[in-house]
């Protein structure tokens, strides 16, 4: 796929069946991954993949995160689930690395920019891919489960497979309305 046409028609595709990403197409996505602009090459990130059955493992977690914030049975019986919308599920973690030169929310912004960049790699490779947060990337008992330390975070989940449907392509916004000359923000 052309970058350009890559970048101006990237959409998120929540309906995901197997196969999952080959070996090679996840390889890409990996390299991907860790190609974003990383300010003193801290690599403050860690992705952890869960496919297979190891999506019970993260169903499990999910679970055990909804009992513990006293959800309804229906809903942590669905938490379980949520794991096996899509072949593959990567999540994306914040390890922050002190640092005097690149404060957190520069860290922040690089796995940000690590999990879209995983993301535009499985639209090019003809794969889907969705973004998802919510409550469980937010979750304390999640986040330890998960390996984070008190000051990492769970940026998102990816949840990557084959497209189910054809994926929808976003129409085109007015890009004017979101960009300004500078002189018409900044006074003398």
């Amino acid at each position: 796929m052309d970058a350009l046409k890559l970048l101006t028609t990237r959409s998120s595709m929540p309906r995901l069946v197997e196969p999952s990403p080959s070996e090679e197409q996840l390889e890409l996505i990996r390299k991907a991954a860790i190609r974003v602009p990383d300010h003193m090459n801290l690599s403050p990130y860690r992705f952890i993949e869960f496919s297979g059955r190891d999506r019970g493992l993260l169903g499990d977690i999910y679970q055990q995160a909804a009992r513990l914030n006293n959800f309804s049975e229906q809903r942590i019986e669905q938490a379980g689930q949520l794991p096996f919308r899509a072949p593959l599920i990567i999540a994306s973690c914040l390890r922050y690395v002190d640092n005097d030169k690149v404060p957190r929310n520069e860290q922040l912004a690089c796995v940000a920019c690590a999990t879209m960049a995983m993301q535009q790699a499985c639209f090019a490779q003809d794969l889907g891919a969705i973004w998802r947060t919510g409550w469980l990337a937010e979750d304390d008992y999640v986040r330890e489960q998960l390996g984070c330390h008190e000051d990492d975070e769970i940026v998102g989940f990816l949840y990557i497979g084959t497209p189910a449907v054809p994926t929808p392509i976003k129409p085109e916004q007015d890009y004017s309305e979101f960009f300004v000359a500078a002189t018409n923000v900044i006074s003398d």
